[in-house]
């Protein structure tokens, strides 16, 4: 799979391609060099996971920076009130 498709998966796609890769490499049966395209393989794939991950942080942290504000922003109008 070419850097370009593994660019398009989702993460629990790249995640499962991951896992067969690396229970392919640790069975040992395959020669040198297509074990060598595998971990290259599994380097992209795990680039990609780490990819998704980081976004879903940056998402998550976003909704807590905004909840955040909009509670401290609620509590202020609420003291402004009394």
């Amino acid at each position: 799979m070419p850097t370009s498709e593994i660019s398009a998966l989702s993460y629990e796609e790249a995640r499962d391609e991951l896992v067969r890769v690396v229970t392919e490499l640790e069975q040992g049966s395959t020669t040198l060099e297509e074990s060598i395209a595998l971990w290259e393989r599994g380097e992209a794939l795990a680039r990609r996971c780490e990819e998704w991950l980081i976004g879903a942080k940056a998402r998550l942290d976003a909704a807590r920076g905004g909840a955040a504000a909009g509670a401290a922003a609620g509590a202020r109008s609420v003291s402004d009130t009394e």
